[in-house]
């Protein structure tokens, strides 16, 4: 499956509460973007706030833009990528 790196800006920042109010947040997030084929696998946030780096596993740059939507989350772009780390050439 491909991987997606999706850029989002948050002018207000993003607020999602540490407790199981934001718990119930993601796992929604996590059961809407399951119905269009989509895994969230993990997400970088900015120190402010206000930009999040978000990876994707999906079928489909439209299918990750049909998840952020009916997620209600924008999206700024959607790069397909692949890991490259320290340890790749051993």
């Amino acid at each position: 499956m491909p991987r997606y790196m999706v850029e989002r800006t948050f002018t207000d920042g993003l607020e999602i509460p540490t407790d199981d109010t934001g718990a119930g947040v993601c796992l929604g997030v996590v059961g809407n973007n399951a119905e269009v084929g989509v895994t969230w696998v993990h997400s970088y946030v900015s120190s402010d706030k206000t930009k999040t780096f978000c990876i994707y596993d999906g079928p489909s740059p439209e299918a990750i833009r049909a998840a952020a939507s009916s997620n209600g989350l924008p999206v700024d772009s959607v790069s397909q990528v692949s890991v490259l780390d320290p340890y790749f050439y051993h």
